[in-house]
């Protein structure tokens, strides 16, 4: 699963034309694609910084080829931005607790998941989670719950 993520990264970043060290610094912190003109983005990648991640941000026009690209292919399950750790997609305002427990636990999994833009979420109107669930999904975009706030 790490071989064929790793080829899609590389295509991704010939495509949207980052360097390959940029892509591949998920290894030691956190890559985020986000718009610009995102206020709840980047309120979000200033939480992980404050959490104590390493965040990359990079401002992009659409961040929808960088998801499918990412192998997140159900648009049910996006959100307004979209990461990457250490090969593990992580999508919308996911708390910091649920990356970290993700980095401990290592499931066979793409990534997680908090679709839309939960109100009581970190990077919108609230730090501590609250009334949304964090998901889990795999390559075929099959769900679990990972996470109930």
């Amino acid at each position: 699963m790490r071989t064929i993520l790793m080829r899609k990264l590389f295509l991704a970043a010939l495509l949207f034309g980052f360097s390959i060290g940029a892509v591949f610094s998920s290894e030691s912190g956190i890559t985020v694609w986000k718009s610009a003109t995102c206020g709840c983005c980047q309120k979000w990648v200033d939480y992980l910084r404050d959490s104590g991640f390493s965040v990359v941000a990079h401002d992009v026009g659409d961040v929808t080829p960088f998801k499918r690209h990412l192998g997140l292919t159900n648009p049910e399950l996006y959100s307004c931005h979209t990461a990457l750790i250490d090969g593990y997609v992580i999508e919308g305002h996911v708390p910091a607790s649920d990356i970290r427990r993700l980095m401990a636990e290592r499931p066979d999994i793409l990534g997680l998941t908090a679709p839309g833009m939960p109100k009581m979420s970190p990077g919108m109107h609230s730090v501590e989670p609250k009334g949304y669930d964090v998901l889990q999904f795999d390559k075929h975009q099959q769900l679990s719950v990972f996470s109930h706030y």
